[in-house]
């Protein structure tokens, strides 16, 4: 089954991602400590992180041509996020620093015999975006527009540009935004957590939650990671179950897996996959990052992820 639309083949991005970025502060311990307890912790360490900018981090790892639109703080913090970036190649022309605001972070917990992890997180409110302020012009420059919907309303104009010149407009949520009803009959693509649906709609069935955001908002794929379980996503009325992988060498951390699902299945959108091969795809870049601690220091090269592919 192939997905739904027609890419466009003239525009300057595969991807432009609006949206979140951060900086994390990952802390492994032995065991989840207990409340009112001390842990020793095993180890820590400070990287960058956020939905939105790892996807393209990963994307671009991948072979992609990405930018990226949003804010950082004029901290430290933001001298990383955004360096990390430029690191990868990922285009920041549409990025923009804040002066006086500090950049989201987020204390990470991770739990070493697991891999699970706990997070604690803060998002400064200078760095929020109106409609007015949504940076349209990198919605017009791309093939699919990819999101967090935290600034729904600015969410809506840059959903509604994508859409006027051609692109496929994609969101990663997992929670209920103000205005998230505005949001959603624009979008193509709809990768929400397992929960989502549930908060939304109050359904308790999975499959009939992501039957209800296909029918009543036209989502024409709409899914959800589902953890250890792997995926669920339905297309043309179809339900796509995807099992996990094996993480390779066993799952260190979590932080940062559904960004890389969704990494993986837009990187199978882009490259003419079909839409169960990438759901496979994009469960193979989940389970390789969770090689490594953080969101993005064990995203895979494309050749890492042939590998793999071709092992399972």
């Amino acid at each position: 089954m192939q997905f739904p639309f027609k890419l466009s083949d003239d525009k300057e991005f595969d991807v432009v991602g609006f949206g979140t970025n951060a900086v994390d502060y990952l802390i492994t311990v032995p065991e989840y400590p207990a409340f009112n307890s001390k842990v020793e912790l095993d180890h820590y360490t400070e990287a960058a992180g956020g939905e939105i900018a790892s996807t393209m981090a990963g994307l671009q790892r991948l072979g992609m041509k990405t930018a990226y639109a949003g804010r950082f703080g004029s901290d430290r913090a933001g001298e990383i996020g955004l360096e990390s970036l430029v690191d990868e190649g990922v285009d920041v022309s549409f990025a923009e620093t804040v002066q006086g605001a500090r950049t989201q972070i987020a204390f990470i917990m991770i739990d070493a015999a697991s891999g699970e992890r706990t997070i604690l997180w803060q998002r400064d409110k200078l760095l929020a975006y109106d409609a007015i302020d949504a940076p349209v012009d990198a919605a017009a420059r791309c093939k699919v527009l990819h999101m967090t919907p935290h600034d729904t309303r600015a969410c809506i104009r840059m959903a509604a540009e994508a859409k006027a010149n051609g692109a496929i407009v994609s969101v990663d949520i997992d929670n209920v935004f103000d205005g998230i009803e505005g949001l959603l009959p624009l979008v193509d693509i709809c990768i929400a957590s397992a929960e989502f649906s549930h908060k939304l709609l109050g359904t308790t069935d999975l499959e009939q939650g992501l039957s209800e955001i296909s029918s009543r908002f036209g989502c024409a794929v709409s899914g959800a990671t589902v953890g250890h379980r792997g995926s669920m996503v339905l297309c043309y009325g179809q339900l796509i179950e995807t099992p996990a992988f094996a993480v390779p060498g066993g799952c260190v951390d979590t932080t940062g897996a559904g960004d890389a699902f969704r990494t993986g299945l837009l990187y199978g959108l882009l490259t003419g996959e079909p839409v169960d091969e990438s759901c496979r795809m994009a469960n193979a870049v989940a389970a390789l990052k969770c090689r490594g601690l953080g969101a993005r220091s064990t995203l895979p090269t494309e050749n890492e992820l042939k590998t793999l592919l071709k092992k399972v």
